[in-house]
């Protein structure tokens, strides 16, 4: 049985997607990209006019059903640290295609000033609404420090939240079973430790 015509859009933003973590945005070829697609050079500039737009929609494929789980893990109606432990524990379960484009975003996000201004664009309109309200309703609630801008705590949130559990599970590989917890509990930690931090003295004092 044949392709659907249908289905060209889809080919070609998986084809480019497996290009991009390959050789990059710049580096990857539209010729490369139509063969894996069983399409045209033609057929790509139909669907996607630039570059830059196929790289979008391939982080649109994934990005979009990421945000609507978080869309529903961060509605205002749950308490602010529910909120937080179900940011965390959906950042600690991304699948492998997700951390991917994950990959993908970061390294192209650092080498194309015009993607980083495209995915920032993208993100206010998504999830950094959300992040930024959970960081809004911390403070009101004083579980966040109101001495602190608001953009550092929303970094400490995402970093706690995000690479931190990509590290520890890296880790996890290379180290006893016993050594780290298991992630329910990794998660409440985590979450512990944003919260309250891991000084075992407290805040110093200053002179």
């Amino acid at each position: 049985m044949g392709r659907s015509p249908s289905d060209i859009g889809t080919r070609i933003v998986h084809a480019a997607r497996r290009r991009f973590l390959l050789e990059g945005v710049d580096g990857a070829s539209l010729r490369g990209i139509a063969r894996d697609a069983k399409t045209s050079i033609g057929m790509i500039y139909y669907y996607f006019p630039a570059k830059n737009d196929l790289f979008l929609a391939v982080v649109e494929e994934i990005y979009v059903a990421l945000l609507a789980d978080l869309e529903s893990r961060l509605d205002r109606a749950r308490p602010v640290r529910e909120r937080i432990r179900l940011l965390y524990e959906r950042l600690g379960a991304l699948s492998e295609s997700e951390k991917q484009v994950l990959r993908l975003v970061v390294r192209e996000a650092l080498a194309s000033r015009d993607r980083l201004e495209s995915l920032i664009d993208r993100f206010q309109r998504g999830h950094l609404p959300l992040v930024f309200q959970l960081v809004k309703d911390g403070t009101s609630e004083g579980l966040f420090r109101t001495d602190l801008p608001s953009a550092l705590i929303l970094g400490a949130l995402m970093a706690i939240g995000g690479p931190a559990q990509m590290v520890l599970g890296i880790a996890e590989r290379h180290l006893p079973s016993r050594a780290l917890p298991r992630a329910p509990e990794r998660v409440k930690t985590l979450v512990d430790i944003l919260l309250t931090g891991i000084g075992g003295a407290g805040r110093m004092r200053q002179r």
